[in-house]
């Protein structure tokens, strides 16, 4: 079985469903979709391609493209259309005879790339794939039997934001074990949508395709994210679910300013791919007070989400008086069917409840695998996935940050998201991020980046007060400088590495404005 069979069940389910586009009319129905999936996979076959380059910003061609890749049996990599066009080249070069699909915005950045079996816009490619080719049958099986289950289904490129990039495997198997786990065929209602904001080239996006067709949810897309055009479509397409980084659920309450939603539609919130503050979840919280809102943590190399906290865990923390309930709220829940974790100490050992290390996940959805570096999993098939972690009593998993940006302050292992946590509480702030710094006499020293909300206020010595009664006197930040913004990726990851950049000429004490 491969990922094409999740559109070819799909397809013979609920056939004249919408599967993409808008509620009002112009939408794919999902036989529509198979038909331009097999003249896609036909074109693909005919052009001699060994892989498929996508290149493009959110929009109905996507799903088209990495269902026809995967039904002619050929790898589709999504590329950030972001990069330059000296690394879009570069990663191009790593991927053989490629068809290039890019949007024409991109085309110029790849005209003439060595290697290419051929290279078509977006928008050629979607109008091309209305009419049959020639010799293809748009009622075929999309998912023939001579695709290995096990072979290459999509690379996904690593973000590189401390590393070189490194090209993911994610076979057919990996990705339908991370589907037939997590959701329930043909669970959608039919009037149920989807907004979608997270790009192509994010694991993602790959699998929110992949989910939502199997389960018969219409998908809309939202190719640029702004807040009130997010807002607007919600309400308009009548959308019952999202999913959103915690950057943009950041500018959604911003411009809700305390207000209500107004959203009665929406039904589920789902968000990860970042650490989300505290306060900014609250606020949400009680903006969409109908909504179930969940927290998916997930890496690339496992195939998107292995951790859920539901919905009913967020209310019941929210409305919770034990701190060990509430503390939930930044938890990333708890692992989802098929999913085993372990945390492991220094020694490689495994740790108590509530023990720091570093977190271990096992499952057939988990790769753990790279092109050209081969598999990185323990000989027990255990991935280490380099984030720091412990699991309290009930199995809720609590990620404290990536190893390698642990702060060692006099010998003492501080993990960045603990003072993050606290600090993003605080009812002036609107975002913080942690670094250690060096320092002769401690090793490293604790500095924290903030930033203010609109027309506020602060001083570093108020924050660090404000620290040191909830933390102890070790994680209160040795310095605390006032920036404008913080520096994320697209998707919401905070470039930890370029925060210092940022504050080496601020003085620690001086407020934004003073």
């Amino acid at each position: 079985m491969t990922i094409a069979m999740l559109l070819d069940m799909a397809r013979g389910a609920y056939g004249e469903r919408i599967a993409l586009g808008s509620r009002s009319g112009g939408g794919l129905s999902y036989e529509e979709l198979g038909a331009r999936v097999a003249t896609g996979a036909a074109a693909i076959k005919a052009s001699g391609a060994e892989r498929v380059a996508f290149i493009g910003v959110n929009g109905p061609a996507f799903p088209v493209v990495l269902f026809a890749a995967a039904s002619a049996g050929v790898p589709i990599a999504p590329l950030n259309y972001r990069l330059s066009a000296e690394q879009l080249r570069g990663q191009i070069a790593q991927l053989g005879a490629v068809l290039v699909i890019a949007d024409e915005a991109y085309r110029g950045a790849v005209d003439g790339v060595q290697g290419a079996a051929g290279i078509v816009t977006t928008e050629e490619w979607f109008v091309a794939t209305a009419t049959p080719a020639p010799g293809a049958d748009p009622f075929a099986d999309l998912d023939p039997p001579d695709v290995d289950p096990d072979a290459t289904g999509v690379l996904l490129f690593t973000s590189g934001t401390t590393s070189a990039p490194k090209r993911v495997i994610l076979r057919h198997s990996n990705l339908i074990s991370y589907v037939l786990q997590t959701v329930e065929f043909a669970s959608a209602e039919e009037d149920d949508a989807i907004l979608v904001s997270v790009p192509p080239y994010h694991v993602a996006g790959v699998g929110t395709v992949l989910t939502n067709i199997y389960s018969g949810r219409r998908i809309c897309y939202l190719p640029n994210f702004e807040a009130q055009a997010w807002l607007d479509t919600v309400r308009t397409e009548r959308i019952t679910n999202v999913m959103l980084v915690p950057t943009m659920l950041v500018r959604i309450v911003e411009v809700l300013g305390g207000k209500p939603a107004e959203a009665p539609h929406l039904r589920s919130l789902a968000y990860g791919g970042a650490r989300m503050p505290g306060q900014v979840l609250e606020a949400a919280l009680a903006a969409f007070p109908d909504t179930g809102f969940v927290n998916a943590y997930g890496l690339t190399e496992t195939s998107s989400t292995i951790a859920v906290l539901g919905p009913d865990d967020h209310r019941d923390a929210f409305a919770s008086d034990d701190a060990a309930v509430r503390a939930r709220l930044s938890s990333a829940g708890r692992p989802v069917p098929g999913v085993e974790f372990q945390i492991r100490d220094e020694a490689g050992k495994p740790a108590g409840v509530g023990e720091p290390g570093l977190l271990w996940v096992r499952g057939e959805q988990v790769s753990g695998e790279y092109e050209g570096l081969g598999s990185v999993l323990d000989e027990e098939g255990w991935f280490p996935t380099k984030d720091g972690a412990y699991l309290d009593a009930d199995g809720y998993v609590f990620i404290t940050g990536r190893s390698d940006d642990t702060i060692i302050r006099g010998g003492e292992n501080i993990a960045p998201a603990e003072i993050e946590d606290v600090l993003g509480r605080h009812p002036k702030l609107r975002d913080v991020a942690v670094f250690g710094a060096p320092d002769d006499t401690w090793g490293q020293r604790i500095v924290a980046a903030v930033v203010l909300l609109p027309d506020e206020t602060a001083t570093a010595d108020e924050l660090r007060d404000y620290v040191r009664a909830r933390l102890r006197g070790s994680r209160t930040p040795d310095e605390v400088v006032f920036v404008e913004e913080l520096p994320y990726t697209p998707t919401g990851k905070l470039l930890r590495n370029q925060v210092a950049q940022l504050v080496a000429d601020r003085a620690a004490d001086e407020p934004v404005g003073s």
